[in-house]
């Protein structure tokens, strides 16, 4: 008879949690609606398109938007690994697409993209060259489908080294290169981002963060960059602003996916299940990566800079700019960002795009 009790109490303990998950997703499903009624496109001259393409010999969810059909496009490859804008470009695309139409796709193994494939017929073509030849392939057929002399290729964080790459391999497909928390050489990059962490837990007298940072030093070094030195590695330069300025989270931007219009419950959580697979993968060409050879670029370029960012520090592009020829170049400081401009200051993203770029689109 106890065994019964206990089994029925479990029963309903396991019912009322369901319930409360339930009616959580509910809540998300409602505020998705909202925000999809006030994110739908519907000029007769605008386009606003979601399509899985094939891309590499996989199904790449493309999301495309934009208030007019004769604006510049813009072919926006998301960082990560494995970390898509589709689900949150409902924070801060929406003016943009006034004036641009954009293009964000979910890369290999990214957001539905990895719910949309076999991760075992996946798991031998991650790596950097097959992402970069995906981004071709992309802008090729985007070129195509929408009637388009060039595109305009924007990268963000890890997407700037397939955007780098993908610039230099086939620029005759790209108006401008746009670089948002470029990555010029990746383990300068680590190295500065823990270098600032220390230096401002030294400051704020925060032993708990310099026994943690001591423990992997020095970062990157020679030893191996397990999984855990990078959580360590990534923890504290963010706590201390360096993903998004002035904050010590970003719970705004890694929640949102909950709310996209484009991305279902199953869907947001397949963004950590493609990082948690993307990730080993990479790691080894993604530590290697050095753009610092790199002398003449053969498209314009634009690199946004984040004052505080110390997820891809700046300050390694801000030097690589000075010293590369192209037919234009520009860096732009984003005082009030660090790693996350598009969210951090989009209508300075905005007004930057229209007054620098969009004059390069001829």
């Amino acid at each position: 008879m106890k065994n019964k009790i206990a089994c029925i109490i479990i029963l309903l303990l396991s019912i009322a949690v369901f319930g409360q998950e339930a009616k959580q997703i509910d809540a998300y499903a409602e505020a998705r609606a909202i925000i999809k009624d006030l994110d739908s496109i519907v000029n007769p001259n605008g386009i606003q398109e979601r399509y899985k393409a094939d891309i590499g010999g996989t199904k790449q969810w493309v999301f495309v938007r934009g208030q007019d059909k004769e604006n510049p496009v813009i072919l926006f490859v998301h960082g990560g690994p494995a970390s898509p804008l589709s689900p949150v470009m409902w924070m801060f695309q929406r003016p943009i697409e006034e004036y641009f139409t954009v293009v964000n796709y979910d890369q290999r193994a990214a957001g539905k993209t990895y719910n949309a494939n076999d991760t075992v017929s996946l798991k031998n073509t991650i790596y950097i060259e097959q992402y970069v030849n995906d981004a071709i392939q992309m802008a090729e057929q985007i070129r195509e489908k929408y009637k388009k002399k060039k595109v305009i290729l924007m990268g963000h964080s890890w997407g700037t080294i397939i955007s780098m790459k993908a610039a230099l391999k086939r620029p005759d497909l790209f108006y401008a290169y746009v670089g948002i928390g470029q990555i010029i050489n990746t383990k300068d990059n680590e190295r500065l981002s823990v270098e600032f962490a220390v230096k401002e837990a030294t400051r704020l007298k925060n032993e708990t963060a310099l026994k943690e940072l001591m423990s992997i030093a020095p970062y990157p070094g020679n030893k191996p960059i397990t999984r855990q030195r990078i959580i360590i590695a990534r923890k504290w330069p963010q706590y201390y602003g360096g993903l998004s300025a002035f904050r010590d989270n970003s719970r705004y931007f890694f929640q949102a996916p909950l709310l996209s219009p484009e991305y279902s419950y199953s869907d947001a959580e397949s963004i950590g299940k493609g990082s948690l697979f993307t990730l080993s993968k990479v790691l080894p060409e993604f530590l290697d990566t050095d753009f610092k050879n790199v002398k003449t670029f053969p498209i314009p370029v634009f690199m946004f800079m984040g004052r505080h960012d110390y997820t891809t520090p700046s300050e390694p592009t801000a030097q690589w700019l000075q010293q590369v020829k192209a037919p234009a170049k520009k860096g732009i400081w984003f005082e009030n960002s660090a790693h996350l401009i598009p969210m951090e200051e989009p209508g300075k993203m905005l007004v930057t795009l229209l007054n620098e770029v969009k004059p390069v689109c001829r």
